[in-house]
This record gives C-alpha cells, structure tokens and sequence, in this order.
C-alpha cells in the first residue's frame, strides 16, 4: 500500500496538462469516486491495524496534493482563457444602452407621489378575486351588467371567482379589515371581456382612492380632485363635475378637465368642446360601507377612480391603446426624459 501510493506521489507531482480536456481527464483518473485515490481508500480497510496511522497519513496526503495540483492547473487555464480573447481591459467600458420606465410606470408613479402628498398610503390586493369583493360589497345589483360573462371574466370551474374589473375590491378589503379613519389608494391591473382595438383593452391599469372618516363631504373631495387635476396637467387646468351613476357612490359624477392641447378653445382631440373627461367619483354609498363592517350613520367617505392609460394619452398623445402592452423599443425610447 505504501510503494502504490509514493508511486502516485510521484504521477500527481509530475502532473501535467495542456488543456482543460486533459485536466478533466486527470481529474477522472485520480479523484472521481472510481479513480485511483479512491479505490486506494477502499482498500485502507485491509491495512493492518499497526500501519493504519502511517498508511493514513499518506493517503491524506496524496488526496491533498492531487486536489491542489488540479485546482493550480484549472486556475492556470482560468487566467489564460482571460488574457488571450483580444480585449485590452485598460480601455473604457463598451457603453451599453440602458433601458427606460414604460410610460404607465412613469405616470403611475406621478399619480401616487400627488396623492402621498396628500396623506394617501399604498394599498394592494389579489387580481384574481372573488364576487364578494369585486361586485356585492360595492352594492351591485343581483342583474348587473357587469356580472355577465359578456363582460368578465369568470373562472369556468369557479362562477364565483374571476379576474377583477377594478381596483375596487382593494377597498373593499381594507375597509372589512380596518376601522376609519381610511385613505388609501389602489393602483393595479384590471381585466374586462373586451375587444381590443385602438381605444380598448381586455387588460389595462387603474388608480382609485378613498377617504372615509368622520364628516367627510363632497366639498372635500371637489378640493381633491382640483388639487390632482393642477399637479398633473399643469396649473391652469379646470375641472368640472356631471352627474352620473355608479353603484357603489351616490351622488355620483364624471369629471372633465380642461382639455390641456388647445387650452379649452376647442380641438380634435377633445372633439371641440374644450372639456376631457379622466375619471368618476362620488361619496361612497351608506350600503358600501355597512356591508364592509363601517357604520354609515357614524362614517362618510369619497372614492375616485381613473384609468392610467386615459391619463397617459392626455399628458403624451399616445393614441393606440395597444402601444402599451407590444413592447416596441421604438416607443418605450420616447420617454427617456420623461422621468
């Protein structure tokens, strides 16, 4: 046992190898589970007792030497595949193209910082949801529209369980789990059964926010919606508020700004009115906020809600609604200096 392994003593110092094949090759012949070292391993059973301690010792030895000696040899290949591909690492870096924010993220992200200034905390929820969440507690009727397959999309398994239609059932959420006083907003994707066109989506991205606490009016939120209107599209936006009906505010009210191409003088874009429309609101019906556990006697509160891609083509005049989800470098490039 002792002449085997000065023999492989000997063949591990002397090793030697021109390529990374041969080193493998080696590696194989010494150190894989039936290479030489290994199968001197399983015979160190048969060493007599007395010479167990020397033989031992030897054997750890060579173990040693020939790891050692292989990973010298690879580290050696390392550095040569490093210094002979033709690139002079003194030089500067090749510059690399960065990429830029999607212009959803970019307005996304201006639509949340106005409304933290306002005192406004994030919050979030599954796409994914359940009927409860997205059309009774927000007081839809039984026969609503909204409730057809025509324009929802329901899990065929579960007709109880489907991709939400808004962000709505965020708000819901929170407030079956918290007690006013309750600001949030509720940025997220949101799914509806459509044909997709250039002005319509089967997926697209909204914003909604809601205030409920004691005494809270429309005078409140009208100041709100003026305050969000002059951060985003400029100091001398207007607004104005027409009737409307949703089922889960009442009242209710669209709101148009002052179209911010021409001014409100008048134009193509807002079809020479000089008004655009950008989101719905309303105080939030009594029966909303007695289903989600809130007493409505005690309680009031807003909610708004408004389609970040609307507000994307009013700040950018982006008119084909699926340049958002295609990916087109070309596109994404225009905002570089967007943010």
């Amino acid at each position: 046992m002792i002449a085997k392994i000065e023999q492989l003593l000997k063949e591990v110092e002397a090793m030697h190898a021109s390529n990374a094949e041969e080193l493998e090759a080696l590696r194989i012949k010494y150190l894989s589970k039936k290479g030489a070292i290994n199968n001197l391993m399983a015979d160190f059973r048969n060493v007599a007792a007395e010479q167990k301690k020397v033989v031992g010792m030897k054997l750890n030895e060579l173990k040693t030497m020939a790891q050692d000696k292989i990973n010298a040899l690879k580290e050696q290949f390392e550095n040569q595949d490093n210094g002979c591909d033709g690139v002079d690492l003194t030089r500067s870096a090749y510059p690399m193209e960065l990429g830029t924010r999607h212009p959803l993220s970019i307005v996304k992200n201006e639509i949340i910082d106005i409304f933290a200034r306002l005192g406004f905390s994030i919050a979030e929820g599954p796409e994914i949801e359940d009927d409860w969440h997205v059309f009774s507690a927000l007081n839809f009727a039984e026969d609503h529209p909204a409730r057809d397959m025509q324009d929802t999309f329901f899990i065929e398994s579960h007709p109880d369980i489907l991709l939400r239609t808004h962000t709505s059932s965020v708000q819901t959420r929170v407030m079956e789990a918290s007690q006013p006083p309750i600001r949030i907003i509720c940025p997220g994707r949101v799914y509806r059964n459509e044909a997709i066109s250039y002005r319509a989506h089967c997926f697209f991205h909204q914003v909604e926010a809601l205030y409920v606490d004691k005494e809270v009016s429309f005078t409140d939120l009208k100041q709100v919606l003026l305050l969000f209107a002059k951060e985003m599209f400029g100091a001398d936006t207007k607004i104005r508020l027409r009737p409307s009906y949703f089922p889960f505010t009442e009242p209710s009210a669209e709101m148009d700004i002052s179209c911010n191409i021409c001014g409100g003088k008048g134009c193509p874009f807002c079809k020479h009115t000089g008004w655009v429309e950008i989101l719905g609101c309303g105080m939030v019906d009594p029966n909303v906020l007695d289903a989600n556990g809130i007493d409505s006697k005690i309680y009031s509160g807003y909610a708004l809600g408004m389609g970040i891609e609307r507000i994307t083509n009013l700040k950018y005049q982006v008119k084909d609604l699926r340049m958002f989800s295609e990916n087109d470098t070309r596109f994404l490039k225009e905002f570089e200096a967007a943010y």
